[in-house]
């Protein structure tokens, strides 16, 4: 077996996202909101960039799938955390939304680990385009303000995809990284 070199660029965002992590959790428990924008906005920006680089310089590895899953988790996780210290009193109404969305996600979660024994890096794209929307949800907030029908639109793509997401998990034999979709999924399935 081939051992995977884990000194790529894509790798060094990845890692990057991982000792940005207390310095973040830092900016929130500190009250430093503007502080963890900048550094949320740095962490989703790399997110993108760490996959785009991934594919074009051709340094996709099973170990740069698995961290930037778990980068992933833990980069939502510090956002969420933010937006409900930092923005509580616009996000209040839409708590029963964005806790079903976050329920779903542990579900996935756990289904994974219990199904596979590891983390779910499916990277689908539903989720991908997920995480943009996502992302700029969050830009929008910090520096325009609430938008109902973009949090909406937001909030219903993340429920669908991690719906796909779990529903993929339920067919799948073994998990791998970077399924397309459900619709793969089933196609693929049929031949």
């Amino acid at each position: 077996m081939a051992k995977e070199n884990l000194f790529t660029i894509p790798n060094y965002f990845t890692f990057y996202r991982f000792f940005s992590a207390p310095l973040i959790i830092w900016f929130i428990v500190s009250g430093k909101e503007t502080l963890f924008v900048v550094f949320i906005i740095i962490n989703l920006v790399t997110d993108a960039l760490d996959g785009i680089l991934a594919r074009k310089l051709n340094q996709h590895t099973d170990f740069g799938a698995r961290m930037d899953s778990i980068a992933d988790k833990v980069t939502y996780a510090l956002a969420f955390s933010g937006l409900l210290v930092f923005k509580m009193a616009e996000i209040q109404p839409y708590l029963f939304s964005l806790f079903t969305f976050i329920f779903l996600g542990v579900i996935a979660l756990l289904h994974s680990f219990i199904k596979f024994g590891k983390m779910s890096m499916l990277h689908t794209y539903a989720t991908k385009i997920g995480g943009y929307l996502q992302g700029a949800f969050f830009f929008v907030l910090f520096f325009f303000g609430f938008s109902p029908v973009f949090y909406y639109i937001m909030i219903s793509w993340a429920i669908l995809s991690v719906i796909e997401m779990i529903a993929i998990q339920m067919i799948i034999p073994e998990m791998k990284p970077n399924i397309k979709g459900l619709y793969w999924v089933l196609k693929n399935r049929k031949s």
